[in-house]
């Protein structure tokens, strides 16, 4: 990478990583905390409070994208990252239930996951494009080991407004990053033409990754639904499942980078996606093993599984929009991102609606081989694909020549 590419790499998955610190610090302890509160004692509105951030962010990716292909990247974000912000100090007050629910709506509607990504695609070059998303991943796999551990202890300190008074203040620092850190938008894109969302739907490959960030993110949501019991089971209590979690995540970045990257380099890019795919429809096959044993489960066993998902979606964030970037016109970027941002948040509402639907009907062996049959489908609908060709080393358009050499 030149050093405008690492500035821009690492400004960029910063700005993911305190927007999503700020929400995992929630997720652990959002139920029992949103309890306390009036109105709190029925679960079914605890649960709308907590998944409606999931759905005013899949209605407003679309939108978001569009504008940072119409507008510029860097306005849609800090009006996003404002957003949130507002939705966070507004869950911070509320003094009850449906002001939480509010807050929480709010937050969702700063949907700009599509414009980060897609200006990070403006500002890196295709041979070091998967790199670049592999940061972002990382980032936001290591925010969700790390709220794990942090999340009991600052709840303990703080409570739930305490925590959304944080994510606020995280979210503004986000925007000081966007002002100060992030490079300047290309100016090839500063009066780009308007990005077409025909387009971008009417395209097979796009849709090939649109299908499968749907899936990839709704098993991920729904192993999270059975797979703490079985950590209990296996002897490990709650407050020490970080414990699994983070030491998995760290090892799966050492296979990413020894896997994903070179053999990118070398052209075998479709090989390793597929892999990977294959990788963790086969964790959903040991997890359904596990449960049909009927022994206690083996911590070791779990461990082993959960380092092999994580290798294999840690794969897939980097690998999956470094290709939807590549495959959309530059002038439909945003739009395509947007898209593929719908579909991502759609999954995470899926995956925690029907995969506790299905836990409570049909138990843990039923999730596990729902999960292990869309990834099933996902690998028959993505074995066409054709990945582009090993990207050359041509500049962006705003790369400075003297910034140094690729590394």
């Amino acid at each position: 990478m030149t050093a405008i590419e690492r500035r821009a790499s690492f400004s960029l998955a910063s700005i993911f990583a305190l927007r999503m610190l700020g929400l995992f610090l929630v997720l652990p302890v959002f139920a029992l905390e949103a309890a306390r509160l009036p109105g709190g004692d029925d679960p079914a509105r605890v649960g709308l409070a907590m998944g409606i951030y999931g759905l005013t962010q899949a209605f407003l990716q679309i939108p978001f994208g569009l504008a940072s292909d119409w507008w510029g990247r860097k306005p849609v974000i800090v009006a996003g990252l404002l957003l949130f912000a507002l939705g966070s100090f507004i869950a911070a007050w509320a003094p009850d239930l449906h002001w939480l629910t509010a807050g929480r709506a709010v937050q969702g509607a700063g949907a700009i996951s599509a414009a980060v990504t897609a200006l990070l695609a403006d500002t890196t070059r295709d041979a070091v494009r998967t790199k670049a998303m592999a940061l972002v991943g990382g980032s936001i796999a290591l925010m969700f080991a790390l709220s794990l551990v942090l999340a009991p202890w600052l709840a303990s300190h703080i409570g739930l407004h305490g925590l959304f008074a944080l994510t606020g203040a995280l979210a503004l620092a986000g925007i000081a990053v966007v002002l100060w850190w992030v490079p300047p938008e290309p100016r090839a894109h500063a009066s780009p033409p308007r990005g077409s969302l025909l387009a971008v739907l009417k395209d097979p490959a796009l849709l090939r990754l649109d299908l499968g960030v749907f899936v990839l993110h709704a098993v991920q949501l729904a192993m999270w639904v059975a797979l703490p019991a079985l950590l209990v089971a296996a002897g490990l209590e709650s407050s020490r499942h970080w414990q699994v979690y983070l030491p998995a995540v760290l090892a799966s970045f050492v296979v990413l980078g020894m896997t994903l990257f070179p053999l990118e380099k070398r052209g075998y890019l479709r090989a390793v996606f597929l892999g990977a795919v294959g990788v963790i429809g086969l964790v959903q096959l040991g997890l359904l093993w596990t449960v049909f044993s009927g022994a206690a489960p083996s911590l070791g066993w779990l461990g082993a599984l959960l380092v092999l998902f994580f290798c294999g979606f840690n794969v897939l964030e980097a690998s999956q929009p470094s290709l939807a970037s590549r495959l959309a016109p530059p002038q439909a970027r945003g739009a395509a991102l947007g898209v593929y941002n719908t579909l991502q948040s759609l999954g995470f509402f899926a995956g925690g609606a029907v995969g506790g639907w299905v836990t409570k009907h049909q138990g843990p062996q039923g999730l596990f081989m729902v999960c292990g049959g869309l990834m099933l489908l996902w690998l028959a609908v993505a074995w066409p694909m054709k990945a582009p060709s090993p990207a050359g080393r041509g500049s962006v358009a705003n790369a400075d020549p003297r910034a140094g050499q690729a590394s």
